[in-house]
């Protein structure tokens, strides 16, 4: 009797007989349902769409035409003012500070720019080069947000839970910085961002690691609680400065968590759009896999091994097995510990292999989500059996912004 992966498999491989591995593709149904969920686990509070994670302006746009999602935010600088030029984005958000200084002038050249784009500061020194590339007086107030961080320090902070992001991290800190920014002219604070990568990015039950999973747990359960009143009290000191349109917070791990905090106004997601491997290791939620790339087979070199062409489409991140691809379809293959995840070949093994023929499509998942779309120029949409639409990636429209 057919699993509900064979059918998945005879499906994507119907869809696609006429195209030539290697390719991606995106199933459109599993796509929908992951938007939908995620906006009922957001609570009735927007969803601001994380670019990274998908990096297809047609599939940025179908998102951002479904109820409950609202603004984009963007990786770099560059690729926020491509989206506000060509994409239609009024409320763009950059993630990260910049010293683009081509992009931060022609971000200052443009009033309509000024008023569509965010940028991210962490500090003073980040206003300074603002400042020197285009001075006050000669531009239009340039919108900014504070980055707090959202990192956990207990034990005095001898201990540091989290990533490494700004080094604003008390209230007290926030408010000061919120001042120095309310007494330079130029510049309009509208928000605050703090994301919680230790809840939101890291996966609280990872595979056959039980208590390893019981530690992670423990930690972002500590972590939030500090994280609700160590934020709430940071807006309440931004907000003596400026009067803030937004409080970002949280990621596609976290949205129902990051939802529940009264000081965050909008949260961010993404990566559940195409539920890459690193979110299986979430209890909460898990979404639908929905992005998948295909290898063909191209020779047998054993009996119990298949091996196809390419593969090695490895995400960033500390260099570890949750960072290679998986094979998926059919059920039962696995990379080999000698060769792992290979850039012209891959071998697999598994009694699956046994059974695949030269020419036979293997179907791998991406371990994060948008970097899928560094390695294909078009996603294959598939609706049912059928490819209803093929469109660019970020890389397909030439661009690559980092």
């Amino acid at each position: 009797m057919a699993t509900e992966s064979d059918r998945l498999r005879d499906r994507l491989d119907r869809a696609t007989v006429h195209l030539d591995p290697p390719y991606a593709v995106v199933d459109l149904a599993a796509f929908d349902a992951n938007a939908a969920t995620l906006v009922r686990r957001a609570a009735g509070k927007p969803l601001r769409l994380a670019s990274k994670s998908v990096r297809c302006r047609d599939l940025l746009t179908r998102t951002l035409d479904r109820p409950g999602w609202r603004g984009v935010m963007a990786f770099t600088l560059p690729e926020a003012i491509w989206l506000a030029r060509t994409g239609g984005c009024a409320d763009v958000l950059v993630a990260y500070p910049t010293a683009d200084r081509g992009a931060l002038a022609e971000l200052a050249a443009d009033p309509v720019l000024a008023g569509a784009v965010t940028l991210m500061v962490d500090g003073t020194e980040q206003l300074d080069l603002i400042d020197d590339v285009c001075a006050p007086g000669r531009r239009p107030e340039l919108r900014v947000c504070l980055d707090l961080d959202a990192s956990w320090r207990p034990l005095r902070g001898r201990v540091h839970v989290g990533v490494r992001r700004s080094p604003v991290h008390s209230a007290q800190a926030a408010g000061a910085l919120a001042a120095a920014i309310a007494g330079r002219p130029g510049f309009r604070l509208v928000g605050l961002m703090a994301y919680e990568a230790q809840i939101a990015g890291l996966g609280d039950a990872p595979p056959g690691q039980a208590v390893l999973g019981t530690a992670i747990r423990l930690a972002q359960r500590g972590s939030y609680r500090e994280l609700l009143a160590r934020r709430g009290a940071a807006v309440a000191a931004v907000r003596e400065h400026a009067d803030l349109e937004f409080v970002n917070g949280g990621g596609t791990g976290s949205v129902a968590a990051t939802s529940a905090d009264p000081a965050v106004t909008e949260v961010t997601a993404g990566s559940g759009l195409y539920g890459p491997t690193l979110f299986d290791a979430y209890r909460a939620w898990r979404p639908t896999p929905a992005a998948f790339f295909a290898c063909a087979v191209v020779r047998r070199p054993a009996p119990g091994l298949a091996t196809v062409l390419g593969g090695g489409w490895i995400a960033s991140g500390p260099a570890a097995d949750g960072r290679l691809p998986r094979p998926w379809l059919p059920t039962g293959l696995k990379l080999l510990g000698t060769e792992g995840a290979g850039e012209v070949q891959t071998p697999l093994a598994g009694a699956a292999a046994a059974t695949l023929r030269v020419g036979d499509r293997v179907w791998f998942r991406h371990a994060k989500a948008g970097e899928l779309c560094e390695h294909v120029n078009e996603l294959h949409l598939v609706d049912g059996d059928a490819v209803v639409a093929t469109v660019p990636t970020y890389r397909g429209e030439g661009r690559a912004f980092l």
